[in-house]
């Protein structure tokens, strides 16, 4: 069985490109809404819809992550089995 460690997909350049991204969007979003020419009532339910957005995106992610991850356990625990199985079998054996 091999004991190949998970590598990480993202840089630490990647990750921190997302965060400023992410921030640079909310802070334009808030200065919209608070600048927007409209009651309170309008602009307060503009900032919970952006904040639900943002909560069902995030919620969204986690989601496919969790799926891609388990996909990725049910691959290494079928790649065991076939290596077992491959060290197990001898070609010369008669049958």
């Amino acid at each position: 069985m091999s004991d190949t460690p998970v590598k990480q997909q993202s840089t630490a350049a990647f990750y921190g490109q997302a965060v400023a991204s992410f921030a640079v969007a909310m802070a334009a979003t808030a200065i919209g809404i608070v600048r927007l020419d409209a009651s309170a009532w309008v602009r307060g339910f503009m900032a919970i819809a952006v904040l639900y957005l943002v909560t069902s995106a995030f919620t969204l992610a986690k989601v496919i992550r969790d799926r891609q991850e388990a996909g990725q356990l049910v691959s290494r625990v079928d790649q065991a089995r076939l290596e077992k199985l491959l060290a197990e079998h001898d070609p010369f054996e008669k049958l």
